[in-house]
Formats: structure tokens, sequence, C-alpha cells
């Protein structure tokens, strides 16, 4: 994934929802609807996502210092971590607490009823826009695998966060039209009760999603299975003979740190294993142009007694 492509469809999804979020809290403000304001949370908290997106992506640009000397690459996984906090705290956990409040004491809507189902029509509009946007980005990236994998294999952070996040609010949007909807018809408030309960269902689900998958890279992922088996067969070739050990690790989307410890020839020079290594790491970049940190063990392979 380009960084431009991912900063294309975070800034697509900001002025999105907060567009949104403005509509949702005007519809919220006359009607009273517990779905719209937890509707209207959400977006706001999906603003904050893709803020902290941005924020992430501009700290990882910095260089390496004596404090980071690889870098500050995992600044992406850092706040895609958070942002699966902030769906979790303030969009989920708050429209469940609001759920659990309009169900105690539901009340229909009774002023301005064609505001909620204006709001959310549009608000899908809004919505699949970005979601479009996300998804055109996220095609040359994902290749041949299906969305599921894109998400769960994918180094870069930051379209697997905007895919998961339009999908959800693109869901918790029919939910709460669904709620709303009954709500209108029914003259009964728990619809909209139940309309914001599984929109809080829904955004836990998604923080959770993404807290394992950002988890996981921050406390450092390997090369994927095709880039591992790529690096192995360019380190072998003059004066390399075979690979004894071999270790990886992505210090950002873009920065994949190689480790290996290498046979080279019982009789070579150190003037032949310098030459060999030097190849042998320009075979390697050639490969898989990401592998920018390299570091080469000479070894000889010893027979076990």
């Amino acid at each position: 994934m380009s960084t431009d492509g991912g900063r294309k469809a975070i800034v697509a999804a900001l002025a999105a929802n907060l567009g949104i979020a403005a509509t949702k809290f005007l519809a919220f403000g006359l009607t009273r609807s517990s779905s719209m304001l937890a509707e209207a949370v959400h977006s706001v908290a999906d603003s904050g996502n893709q803020l902290l997106l941005l924020l992430g992506g501009s700290r990882a640009r910095r260089a390496a210092d004596e404090t980071h000397p690889f870098g500050y690459g995992r600044s992406r996984y850092f706040y895609a971590f958070l942002v699966a906090v902030v769906l979790f705290t303030l969009g989920g956990l708050f429209a469940m607490f609001e759920a659990y409040e309009k169900w105690r004491e539901p009340h229909p809507i009774d002023s301005w009823q064609w505001v909620p189902i204006a709001v959310l029509l549009a608000a899908i509009g809004m919505e699949g826009f970005s979601l479009r946007t996300a998804v055109h980005e996220a095609r040359p990236a994902k290749g041949d695998l299906t969305w599921p994998q894109f998400i769960r294999r994918s180094r870069a952070p930051e379209l697997p966060v905007v895919l998961l996040e339009d999908s959800a609010a693109l869901t918790g949007l029919l939910f709460a039209l669904a709620g709303v909807s009954l709500t209108l018809v029914t003259d009964d408030g728990r619809w909209d009760a139940a309309g914001s309960a599984a929109i809080g269902a829904l955004l836990i689900c998604v923080a959770v999603i993404l807290a394992r998958e950002t988890g996981s890279l921050i406390m450092g992922e390997g090369a994927t299975a095709e880039q591992v088996a790529a690096i192995r067969a360019a380190l072998v070739g003059a004066g390399v003979t075979s690979v004894i050990h071999l270790r990886t690790e992505y210090l950002g989307p873009e920065d994949l740190l190689v480790a290996a410890k290498i046979e080279v020839p019982e009789a070579a020079t150190a003037a032949d294993v310098a030459a060999a290594i030097d190849r042998a790491e320009v075979r390697v970049r050639a490969a898989v142009p990401i592998a920018r940190l390299i570091y080469l063990e000479p070894d000889l392979r010893h027979a076990l007694p």
C-alpha cells in the first residue's frame, strides 16, 4: 500500500465523518433519538480516529536518532492501536450505555419525525463515498487476497482501519435506520434503544478486531511466507552456500529488518566473505525492496555430533 493512497482514504473518511457528525447532532437535538446520539458520537470517534492515523503517519516520518536507531516507523502501529481504544470506549461503550438508559425510560419520537430518516439516508450516502474511496485505494495492495485476508495480513494499518471503520459505520447506520423507523411506526422507544445497542455491539466487535491486529504489529511481526521464501532464495548465490538461520521483523510498514546467519565456503578469505555479503544484500533488496536493514553473519555449517 502506498502512503499516499492510505492518506487519501483517511482524508476522505475524515471529511465525510465531520459532515455526518454535525448533521447527526442536529437531528438528535431535534428528536432526542438514542440511535441518533449513538451514531453522532460514533462519527465523532471516527473523526478523531482519522486524525490519530494522520498523526501516526506524520510521526513515523521522523528520522532515526540515538533513542530510536531503527526509526519511528512503528508510530503508525501505535496510533492505529489507539484507534481501537477510542472506538471501543467512546463509540461502543457509550452506545451501550445510551441504549441501557433509553430502554429504562423509553419515549417515542414526537417531533421532527422526518429529520432522523433524512439524516441517516444522507449519512449512508456520504459513508458509501468514503468506503468506495478506501476500497479503490486498497485494491492494488490487496491483489488476489480476500478482504478478510488483506485486513489480517496487511502490514500498513491505515487502509484496514479505514475499511473496517467505514464498513462498521455503514452497518451501524442501517441499525440506526431500522431502530428509528420501528420507533416511528410503533411509538415504542425501545426499538430506538435496540438500534443503539446493536451499534454499540458492532463497534465493540470491530474495536476488538483492530486491537488484535494492530497489537500484533506493535509487538513485532515478521515478513510474510512469500517474502521469507524470496529472501532465503536471494541470499544464496556466489560466495553464499546456504542460509543457516533467518529472522525478519517489520520496523514499520515500509521497513523490514532482515538478520541471517549464512554459510560461506570454508576456504573463503575475509575479502571474499565481505564481497559475498555485499552481493547478497543487493539480491535481497532487489527481491524484497522494503528490506532496508540487512545484517548478515557469515559462518560455517557444522555437522551435528
